[in-house]
């Protein structure tokens, strides 16, 4: 743990990290099999937050936040995606992107729109680490670039 996290904003911190992580894992889900979300959170509160799958234990997440994130996005589903859209380079549309990274760079646009309480640099930082756990560096850096140019438009 640095040294610079007080007792305090250390497990909130880390219990947030667990619900984007988690959220990113649930709208994954939703894209491939379109679980309905209040079926999806039932799943993921009784079955996958904070568990041990396949000897990997799963920090507890901040419940509401994952909520919030996998809710959020779904409502405002529309609007993220003409966000992102907007930022992809010519010739790509969010059909093209891998449907792991669309669930990222969806749960981090919904952060950046919806969560002004949350520093942009953390939502970005955040999610670039999600990204680290499915990609390599060279996807991290684009989910880096994607939200840092959609925070310059919805938080200027």
């Amino acid at each position: 743990m640095s040294s610079h996290l007080t007792p305090r904003t250390a497990p909130r911190s880390k219990a947030r990290a667990a619900a984007r992580l988690a959220a990113v894992q649930a709208l994954y889900q939703h894209d491939m099999e379109a679980t309905a979300i209040p079926v999806l959170l039932h799943e993921f509160h009784n079955h996958r937050l904070g568990a041990t799958i396949e000897d990997a234990e799963y920090a507890e997440p901040e419940v509401d936040f994952f909520d919030d994130v996998v809710k959020g996005t779904s409502a405002r589903l529309s609007e993220i995606d003409t966000a992102i859209a907007g930022k992809l380079a010519k010739g790509w549309n969010l059909a093209r992107l891998d449907k792991a990274m669309r669930a990222i760079l969806r749960a981090g646009t919904y952060e950046l729109l919806a969560r002004a309480d949350v520093p942009t640099g953390a939502v970005i930082t955040e999610y670039v680490d999600v990204a680290h756990a499915f990609f390599d560096k060279r996807e991290s850096g684009f989910v880096n670039g994607l939200l840092d140019a959609i925070a310059k438009d919805v938080r200027a």
